[in-house]
């Protein structure tokens, strides 16, 4: 049987692609504790989409739209790795929190429209109130292998 949450996916025009998995022994993509998963960072350089830019300071390499584009696919990618550590999409009850870095010039001052990617995309799936929730966007000097953009996130899940 289909899933809620996977079904709105499909609505969208989306699919899940590969979840996170992290090459390191010292770390995981997600953990859950208690009813709380926790997302680890998800940088632009993980996807596998060449429709979307992922390496660059943004807004001189990549635009604020491009990078809006790479932190939704990003946040899909979180979904992926979501379900990979819960088994079932359905059992997330809310997104608690979303931190979004954005490697950016220091004149740019427009990074909370870059994470809004992300943030559409979770809200977009989730809806009112589920998907609505409290987020820090930070403008950044450097990210590793020059990615763009990165996110990491916070969930709770049903009892």
């Amino acid at each position: 049987m289909t899933e809620r949450v996977e079904t709105k996916l499909t609505e969208l025009g989306l699919s899940l692609p590969a979840p996170l998995v992290l090459p390191s022994p010292n770390r995981i993509a997600a953990k859950l504790v208690g009813t709380t998963l926790y997302i680890s960072g998800h940088g632009s350089d993980l996807l596998d989409d060449d429709s979307v830019k992922r390496h660059g300071r943004v807004p001189d390499r990549v635009s604020a739209e491009e990078a809006y584009e790479t932190t939704r696919a990003l946040a899909l990618k979180m979904l992926a790795t979501a379900k990979w550590a819960i088994g079932d999409l359905d059992r997330i009850a809310e997104i608690i929190n979303l931190k979004g870095y954005v490697y950016s010039h220091p004149d740019f001052d427009a990074m909370n429209a870059v994470i809004n990617g992300a943030s559409d995309l979770l809200f977009e799936v989730f809806g009112d109130p589920a998907g609505v929730h409290t987020r820090s966007t930070i403008g950044v000097t450097a990210l590793v292998k020059n990615q763009s953009v990165e996110i990491d996130a916070v969930m709770r899940l049903h009892e």
